[in-house]
């Protein structure tokens, strides 16, 4: 049956609203020392030896009710969000390799065993969140959303229509009201793709919200975010914070919790961390960290910390 939300074969570029700012790219130079540590024989080489955890099996997802929210992990920086009418899903990535670097942890469930989906929303063209392989299999008659100057890398993998979001702008999609923010990241696939933005994205259902952070070193417009959306759970990255190129990138855990923080958000779901070792700290050290942190600052009760392949119902 065709999507009812959808159009044929069109790549819209959403108009400014006003009061849209300026991506917040990082500095992408290396860092002083970063030739001190080799990620190749140190990480690397280590993963190439190291057996994949985890297992999949047949997801049990819920019958959301109206007002709930069902969310599923499917691990690394990929999410199912579930309404009582639409599946939105988030960043898939089932593959087990990004092009050298091995996944370590699996997916949680097979990708047939999704459930028919409504939506799909990319933070960036980054190929551990925008993964060809897996988009060409979930695209059907759905839209999706993406960043400006991303729409062409997934208009040709099957997608019919596509909407490209600039900062701060929203677009309504039936039920939902999607938000692409910002982040302090950057976007590019190649070397030469500096035009390609990235963000995170507010998915507001009912009076219910999802903020999905995307990529991002801690900076100060979590604040802001926080004040324009009111933001109930928080998908925040945790991991990567010690990158081979000793960039400031990626948020720590701790930054992750003054992030959280500032939304004001009301639940922590920690993500971007346990599927592929992207930097030098061990898989286990970012959750591990997250738990301490939330101890120091008294929010225990407000992580929730998923399994993959097992949905919640908040």
């Amino acid at each position: 049956m065709p999507n009812p939300f959808s159009r044929k074969r069109k790549i819209v570029r959403q108009t400014s609203s006003g009061g849209a700012k300026k991506s917040t790219r990082v500095k992408l130079r290396p860092g002083s020392d970063w030739t001190k540590r080799n990620f190749i024989t140190s990480v690397w080489i280590p993963t190439l030896f190291t057996k994949r955890s985890g297992a999949r099996a047949r997801p049990l997802f819920p019958k959301v009710q109206p007002g709930q929210i069902g969310i599923t992990w499917i691990g690394h920086a990929s999410f199912l969000v579930q309404t009582y009418e639409v599946n939105v899903l988030i960043d898939p990535i089932w593959s087990m390799w990004l092009s050298v670097i091995k996944r370590l942890k699996e997916p949680g469930f097979h990708i047939h065993h999704l459930p028919s989906i409504d939506f799909v929303l990319v933070t960036h063209a980054h190929f551990d969140h925008l993964d060809r392989r897996t988009l060409r299999k979930v695209a059907s008659d759905q839209p999706i959303v993406v960043p400006v100057g991303v729409g062409r890398l997934v208009h040709r993998l099957g997608f019919n229509i596509v909407h490209e979001l600039g900062e701060w702008q929203t677009i309504e999609l039936g039920p939902l009201r999607v938000s692409l923010t910002p982040a302090h990241h950057w976007g590019a696939r190649f070397l030469a793709d500096t035009h390609r933005g990235f963000g995170g994205f507010v998915i507001g259902a009912n009076g219910r919200s999802v903020f999905h952070c995307g990529d991002s070193a801690y900076f100060e417009g979590f604040k802001e975010i926080g004040e324009r959306h009111n933001i109930e759970i928080a998908l925040l990255p945790i991991g990567a914070y010690d990158p081979p190129l000793a960039r400031e990138v990626h948020m720590n855990p701790e930054e992750a919790v003054r992030a959280f923080n500032e939304l004001k958000a009301k639940t922590l779901v920690p993500m971007h961390y346990g599927s592929f070792r992207l930097g030098y700290e061990p898989l286990e050290e970012p959750l591990e960290r997250l738990r301490e942190s939330a101890r120091v600052h008294g929010i225990e009760d407000k992580v929730l910390v998923m399994t993959e392949g097992k949905p919640v119902v908040l």
